[in-house]
């Protein structure tokens, strides 16, 4: 009798263990089989970071929704999450589809191209007439003021996607031959023009008879000295061709005569004053520096669309825009719109002799005085020409300014200074859509020691299987008690 309870009570274990096991064996492959379903289903991730780092900004949205090219995305070798990314992409446009290459045996041509071979991580970028590489360097840089790295994976990928999309791009020249700066200082601005599909050259008018028929922008910069009268009436046959410039021009603090440039401003109306601009109200200057202007975009502007939020931009020794009275504009056939003005307490300072911080005796009052204007000039009824005009240069430089005794930044990157930039382009160039707020994409990366990683993934794992054998052990147990 007591040999038969034994082998009772142990034919009921072995069945309980035979049972946990199996019940364990399945929950293992349920979960085997969902990872890999959801694997293949390329299921988005959920963003939980407050800057929706590996979200899809609304700019690209805004960017891709009218795409119409058929445009691939081919990866090799690349990680999850750039796999993750790309997929994003997918999902935005019946026309961008995502491919992923196991080997290169029926990419020849692009080996022979690009000289890849089975050890290269790229993603490429194609149409059936263009195609762009981006190699793993391409998707992040380095901030050398905090030496930590930004990921421009999505700014990497939308600007190729357009650029081998788009045919026909608008064409960006920068005027050259009498630059205060240096072409050096504006590399920042001409490669983030050309990052969003803009072609940008320069133009000289002492050696061409006039400004290119196919000039889309024309950028004039801080003039050191006054152009010829040959420049003058070539830029001003440009104006009357319907032209549209955008100037960045200082205040004349060296009291150059610059009477030929002017003749072209008179064509808008508009003149900068001598003297620059300083703030007496202590939030719209930069850590209390009064020459470190920051002004706010008018919020009806159409250089800041759809921007649901406050635009600042720092001009840094700004000059005052003189715009003439409403009746000349109207005898120009001009109208103004005033993109930014500076606030009630500015002064404007032409004694530059004196280093004080507060408005002196020979100081002109400046409250409310505009910094940046567009000004619109009908030259008949099918043609009108655009001037939007900064009473400042070193804003769209990348002059490096000390923001601490051991980090600096650049002028372009202080506030919204790039957006104001570029959406002026894009508004100048008839891309509305392109007109946007761009993301920020500056992050510091985390990067886990090896230590770590194996503690991490030990109770990722093991902790759901041990709470699996704790709840079968209680259920045994609550079966025996019965």
């Amino acid at each position: 009798m007591k040999e038969k309870f034994i082998q009772v009570i142990k034919n009921k274990w072995l069945k309980s263990i035979v049972l946990t096991l199996l019940l364990v064996g399945i929950i293992v492959c349920a979960y085997l089989a969902i990872n890999y379903a959801v694997d293949k289903a390329n299921i988005t991730d959920i963003d939980m970071t407050k800057e929706k780092l590996y979200s899809i900004s609304q700019e690209t949205k805004d960017k891709l929704q009218n795409l119409d090219v058929d445009t691939t995305i081919t990866l090799f070798n690349m990680s999850e999450y750039y796999k993750d990314f790309a997929y994003k992409y997918a999902d935005l446009n019946e026309h961008i589809k995502v491919e992923e290459l196991e080997n290169l045996t029926s990419k020849a041509d692009w080996k022979a191209e690009y000289g890849l071979q089975d050890t290269s991580a790229f993603i490429m970028i194609s149409t059936a007439d263009r195609e762009k590489i981006l190699y793993e360097y391409d998707l992040y840089t380095i901030d050398y003021t905090t030496y930590t790295e930004i990921d421009i994976t999505e700014e990497a990928i939308t600007n190729a996607i357009l650029d081998v999309a788009t045919t026909v791009k608008p064409k960006v020249y920068f005027l050259t031959g009498h630059n205060l700066y240096s072409s050096m200082y504006f590399q920042y601005l001409q490669s983030d023009l050309t990052n969003e599909a803009n072609e940008v050259a320069e133009v000289d008018l002492m050696k061409s008879d006039k400004v290119p028929d196919d000039c889309s922008v024309l950028i004039i910069t801080a003039l050191s000295e006054d152009i010829e009268e040959i420049e003058r009436d070539r830029l001003i046959d440009y104006i009357n061709r319907g032209g549209k410039i955008l100037l960045l021009s200082d205040s004349n603090l060296n009291n150059i005569k610059l009477d030929n440039f002017q003749k072209v401003l008179d064509e808008y109306g508009v003149s900068i004053s001598d003297g620059i601009i300083l703030e007496g109200d202590s939030s719209k200057m930069v850590s209390g520096a009064p020459n470190f202007v920051i002004a706010t975009i008018n919020s009806s502007s159409s250089i800041i669309k759809n921007a649901n939020m406050d635009i600042n931009v720092c001009l840094i020794n700004t000059g005052k825009l003189d715009i003439a009275s409403s009746e000349e504009l109207e005898e120009l056939n001009v109208t103004s719109e005033i993109l930014a003005s500076v606030s009630d307490k500015a002064f404007l300072r032409t004694d530059l002799t004196s280093n004080s911080q507060n408005k002196i005796e020979s100081d002109e009052d400046a409250g409310g005085a505009p910094v940046a204007a567009m000004l619109t000039k009908e030259i008949d009824e099918d043609t009108s020409s655009k001037l939007i005009i900064f009473a400042n240069t070193v804003f769209a430089t990348n002059t490096q300014i000390a923001v601490s005794s051991q980090y600096y930044s650049y002028a372009m990157d202080f506030y919204n200074n790039r957006d104001v930039l570029l959406n002026s382009v894009s508004y100048l160039t008839d891309r509305e859509e392109t007109i946007t707020i761009r993301k920020n994409l500056e992050a510091v990366n985390y990067d886990v020691t090896e230590t770590q990683n194996r503690i991490v993934l030990t109770v990722i794992f093991s902790l759901p299987v041990l709470i699996i054998i704790i709840g079968i052990f209680v259920w045994i147990m609550r079966r025996r008690k019965k």
